[in-house]
């Protein structure tokens, strides 16, 4: 019997794995990075042990270290969560060589499907459908496009797609430099890239004693940068023929290797009704919620009693209902996806959904990890059901902090193609982003009126109200790159606001403010931190960046300056770029890597190179000057 569980991982999934444990009554240890030192994984845990340090590679992807805090710790188990050492062999078999129980597959599994070339030679020994894969050498321009993947590792890092032979060779040098960062191999190989394919998985259970569960099937198709966005269970509108293909397939991947514990076998599904294996995850996914609530089971669960060696039981649940899980990011879509750093002021979900979150209020996310802030999950007994639900609660959901990626899945989630299941496939994202992120075309004006009224509120001890006539009141918001500039008066009459003849003002209190607007009557709170400012309403939030009265000369910088989008490291500059050069529009000048992803710094228009500060190694803010390009 498991009585302590380290769990090698940080954020959701430690938080996720603890919940569980507690459930079970087993003792829970935790391991952070200084960076992490007040994280809510640690403060939940019954133990917590220090690694020295803030990179991934110093810390979490630290096997020896995590196997010696396990000893310390007094545990006798250890899970690994997802992404770090989740799919190390050799940390598994660490593991074991310590006398510690593994929570997840033998070593010899994880190694078959460590790499996604030798993976497809194992599937298609045992009979599972393949793309074939294309030497880049040879490639003609008839096999385009393409796609170029890391052999190890996942999470869209190593992954390309070119339309073009003559980027190829370049294509290919950039995924292996991030492969190699990411995973330490940078091993890569090409594949056709199907347009219009589907994303679809099988999560698969088994035991030690010959037991292999297939529990249905899940849609993630919607990615952005090859990362998933939204999923959901069961994938919608697949043919019973290729349900039963699917199954059969992933119980084969998982005989085929001896596996045992929780996985998931991905493939990629052709608008044509094709099914291809793109790889197997010898792990626990980050989608795992929306199998949990049709099937009504702990996967967290079933992991740890198979670990201890049980068998199991001799009943497959039956699934019920429908389930949809949408990512929240700290990152801006309209931005090139732009991860985001800074507090978590407040993080709350309305009742009747699911919140499988990392952060809690007061939380900071930083630049060394990924930017998902939480998982929120709806079940209901139909998909049109899960998916209203779902957009509803991310609508009413108080998110204040960074720029979020919240409008972003509700817009998704009510897009006719996904709410009618239309056009689910990996291209969603390329052909809608556009009118996906595109400023909301009215409504913005009224959200920082009731900005302007309850700041008014709390600066006065009157309520802001004047009982002599005077100049209007004026403060100014930006957001989404535009200014709004509200004029208003408070009198004995009420409200008089420039520019807003059909709205009257019903309460006011320094938190939340009821307008009357053109007859509607719509709530409004509003938080303040800083010169940020968050409105929520039944309909929708608003972030805003109050202005200051004088705007400081000092802001300003010198035309065609580049600046680092966000916190990051500067990890590689153009070969032979240097100052006085002559440079093309959107010519590649430099590379930032930041949460765990590479971010290419581009000119912005064909001139000179005249200044390029950044240094390879560099760790830069955001807002740094990292190149000036002069036309």
């Amino acid at each position: 019997m498991i009585r302590s569980v380290l769990v090698a991982n940080r954020g959701e999934i430690a938080r996720r794995v603890f919940r569980t444990c507690r459930d079970l009554g087993i003792a829970t240890v935790a391991v952070h990075s200084d960076a992490d030192a007040d994280a809510p994984h640690v403060r939940e845990a019954d133990t917590a042990v220090r690694l020295w340090g803030d990179a991934p590679a110093d810390t979490y992807l630290r096997g020896d270290l995590i196997v010696k805090a396990a000893l310390a710790a007094g545990a006798d188990a250890v899970h690994p969560g997802y992404g770090f050492l989740s799919e190390s062999e050799e940390f598994a078999a660490a593991v074991a060589d310590a006398g510690l129980c593994w929570i997840g597959p033998p070593p010899a599994a994880i190694a078959a499907m460590a790499s996604k070339t030798r993976a497809k030679e194992l599937m298609a020994a045992a009979g599972v459908p393949l793309l074939a894969a294309v030497d880049p050498f040879a490639a003609t321009a008839d096999e385009l496009p393409l796609l170029v993947k890391a052999a190890a590792g996942g999470g869209g890092r190593g992954m390309r797609i070119v339309r073009e032979l003559g980027v190829l060779e370049g294509e290919l040098a950039s995924a292996r430099a991030e492969a190699a960062a990411a995973f330490g191999d940078g091993e890569v190989f090409v594949e056709p890239y199907v347009e219009g394919g589907r994303h679809v998985e099988v999560q698969v259970l088994a035991d030690a004693h010959g037991a292999v569960w297939t529990l249905g099937t899940r849609d993630c198709s919607l990615q952005r940068r090859h990362q998933k966005v939204i999923e959901e269970a069961p994938a919608p509108g697949l043919p019973d023929a290729l349900r039963d293909t699917l199954h059969r397939a992933a119980a084969q991947a998982a005989r085929a290797i001896g596996y045992r514990g929780a996985g998931t076998v991905e493939f990629l599904v052709s608008a044509d009704g094709r099914a291809y294996f793109l790889e197997m995850n010898t792990r626990l996914q980050v989608e795992h919620p929306v199998t949990e609530e049709i099937y009504r089971i702990d996967l967290v669960a079933l992991q740890l009693s198979i670990a201890e060696g049980r068998p199991l039981p001799a009943e497959l649940p039956e699934p019920h209902g429908h389930a949809v899980e949408a990512r929240l990011y700290a990152e801006d879509p309209a931005a090139g996806w732009q991860p985001q750093t800074g507090t978590v002021h407040r993080l709350a979900l309305p009742d009747g959904v699911r919140l499988d979150s990392g952060v809690t209020d007061g939380d900071t996310v930083t630049v060394h990890y990924d930017p998902m802030l939480a998982k929120v999950i709806s079940w209901a007994p139909t998909r049109q059901e899960a998916v209203r639900k779902l957009a509803g609660a991310l609508e009413r959901a108080r998110i204040h902090g960074p720029v979020t990626n919240r409008d972003l899945l509700v817009r998704t989630l009510r897009h006719p193609e996904f709410a009618g299941a239309t056009g689910l496939d990996t291209g969603f994202y390329d052909r809608h982003l556009a009118a996906l992120t595109a400023p909301e075309p009215a409504g913005d004006a009224v959200y920082a009126l009731a900005a302007a009224l309850a700041d008014a509120h709390g600066r006065s001890r009157f309520g802001g109200f004047r009982n002599v006539p005077s100049g209007p009141q004026v403060k100014t918001y930006a957001r989404a790159g535009k200014e709004y500039a509200v004029r208003y008066r408070l009198g004995r009459d009420g409200l008089d606001a420039e520019d807003f003849p059909g709205v009257r003002l019903r309460s006011l209190g320094p938190d939340a403010v009821v307008l009357e607007v053109d007859g509607l009557r719509r709530r409004f709170t509003v938080a303040r931190y800083g010169d940020r400012v968050h409105v929520d309403a039944p309909s929708g939030a608003r972030a805003f960046t109050a202005l200051p009265r004088f705007p400081d000369p000092a802001a300003r910088t010198e035309p065609g300056s580049l600046l680092a989008p966000m916190p990051g490291t500067v990890v590689r500059i153009a070969d032979g770029l240097a100052e006085g050069d002559r440079v093309a529009a959107g010519q590649p000048l430099l590379w930032l890597e930041a949460m765990k992803m590479e971010h290419k710094i581009t000119a912005p228009a064909a001139g000179t190179l005249t200044s390029l500060p950044a240094r390879t190694g560099q760790q830069v803010e955001v807002g740094a000057l990292l190149a000036v390009v002069t036309d």
